[in-house]
């Protein structure tokens, strides 16, 4: 029984380093990326151009997209990829955020970074990096959920600014970017715990200390994801573009643009894409805007705990 187990553990072992090198690829391209494109963002950009700049570096690099680049820009906090077509520019002045997703093998690395136009707003991009830097740096395994929100809140409060309460952190699995715990930027009561072998996306969201700080939906969607495979379609074009999705993305979220890139004119796939939205068999994730409209800054690394040390993998 003793050698059962050995082996056993020398498998698991085995699979969790095998594991663990591809997220840390993929955390080496995220990382790659978001500091490139820290230095190509200008004022006057075209959305869409940051969006596929990082998602081809992404490709080009040997990953593949774990979700559409986001680009959200002062109110907005979150899930704003450009649709085809977009014709939206950087403002002047402006606070952007760039959360970029890369998997290997369905292993994702998740990271954030906000780039500022105006030194208004300087101090705050400041602050949700030290409040990344203040999570980051009190985790180990087995240690409260709640005191990393509490120390990631108190960091963030001490400058003068605000958390936004309802977006979190979160637990990454395989082909899931959301699994499992999440990881509130605010202090609550929570016996979750921080636990070995598992990989999580620690992201402060700061904003002014005047401003409501909690998010709201907005009215556009951009970002959808399959959540539903079996179906009784007879309609060719619908079978075959259900199948299209399965096959490139899996359960991870994609962007419309997507489509278009592989499936040549709009035409070809719109009628089959509103129907299978219609029939629930994708759902969408709505843009967040800041309740007050206040401007929101990001900072975001995807970590590995160990049984003795953390990774920052991006």
């Amino acid at each position: 029984m003793d050698a059962l187990n050995k082996l056993f553990n020398d498998e698991r072992k085995h699979f969790r380093e095998e594991n663990l090198k591809k997220y840390i690829q993929a955390g080496k391209i995220a990382a790659r990326v978001r500091e490139e494109i820290k230095k190509v963002v200008k004022e006057d950009m075209p959305l869409i151009e940051v969006c596929e700049t990082v998602e081809g570096r992404i490709r080009d690099l040997g990953g593949k997209p774990a979700f559409p680049c986001n680009i959200s820009i002062n109110e907005v906090a979150a899930h704003y990829t450009s649709p085809p077509n977009d014709e939206r520019r950087i403002p002047e002045k402006a606070l952007v955020k760039i959360d970029i997703g890369v998997h290997v093998d369905g292993y994702i690395a998740d990271t954030a970074t906000t780039v500022c136009f105006s030194p208004e707003y300087e101090e705050m991009v400041y602050v949700a990096e030290k409040a990344l830097e203040a999570g980051i740096s009190i985790i180990r395994p087995g240690i409260s959920i709640s005191k990393v929100s509490s120390e990631i809140q108190a960091t963030i409060e001490r400058y003068g600014f605000k958390p936004v309460s309802n977006l979190t952190g979160h637990q990454i699995g395989r082909y899931i970017i959301h699994a499992g715990k999440s990881i509130p930027n605010i202090s609550h009561f929570s016996l979750e715990r921080i636990t070995s072998g598992c990989v999580y996306a620690i992201e402060p969201f700061v904003t002014l200390k005047d401003a409501i700080g909690i998010v709201e939906d907005g009215p556009e969607r951009y970002i959808f994801r399959l959540v539903k495979y079996k179906f009784a379609q007879r309609q060719t074009e619908i079978k075959n573009l259900l199948n299209f999705i399965n096959e490139n993305f899996k359960t991870l979220p994609f962007a419309e643009r997507w489509l278009k890139r592989n499936l040549g004119r709009e035409e070809a796939y719109k009628r089959a894409f509103a129907e299978l939205i219609s029939q629930k068999y994708l759902i969408s994730y709505p843009v967040f805007i800041e309740a007050s409209l206040k401007p929101v800054a990001q900072a975001e690394h995807t970590i590995y705990v160990g049984d003795k040390d953390i990774i920052v993998i991006t």
